[in-house]
């Protein structure tokens, strides 16, 4: 029996993942929002969300007065493997170092600079905690 590659892939359910949000995805975006909106509440300036530099990520930065904070946001919906912020290892430290190092230069910030994780539960209702100078 011979096969036709071009009709199989053709006719193969393909499940595209581009357009859809995970759950894990869904929590994190919910999460981030939580975190802003509780940080805005707190009188900080929320600058950029999600700031990239190569593969380095931080999800918020923010600022107050003469304070740039950078700020690690976990949530979890559940608290079966841990609490979240305990998910912020040496890795994700580096690379969060590495993105702040190079947004302060772009921007030639001179002020204080601190590194927070904001820990969100997502129950009912919402428990955040910032964790301050929480990286290093």
């Amino acid at each position: 029996m011979c096969f036709n590659v071009a009709d199989i892939i053709t006719n193969f359910p393909i499940q595209r993942y581009d357009n859809i949000m995970t759950d894990k995805m869904e929590a994190g975006a919910k999460g981030e929002q939580l975190a802003a909106d509780y940080l805005v509440g707190k009188g900080y300036t929320i600058l950029f969300r999600n700031y990239r530099y190569g593969k380095s990520e931080i999800d918020l930065v923010a600022q107050r007065d003469d304070w740039l904070v950078f700020v690690e946001v976990k949530a979890r919906t559940s608290l079966e493997y841990g609490q979240p912020e305990d998910f912020v290892d040496w890795k994700k430290s580096e690379r969060m170092l590495k993105a702040a190092e190079n947004f302060i230069f772009a921007t030639d910030w001179q002020g204080n600079v601190r590194f927070d994780i904001i820990s969100v539960r997502l129950t009912d209702p919402p428990e955040i905690i910032q964790l301050e100078d929480a990286v290093h």
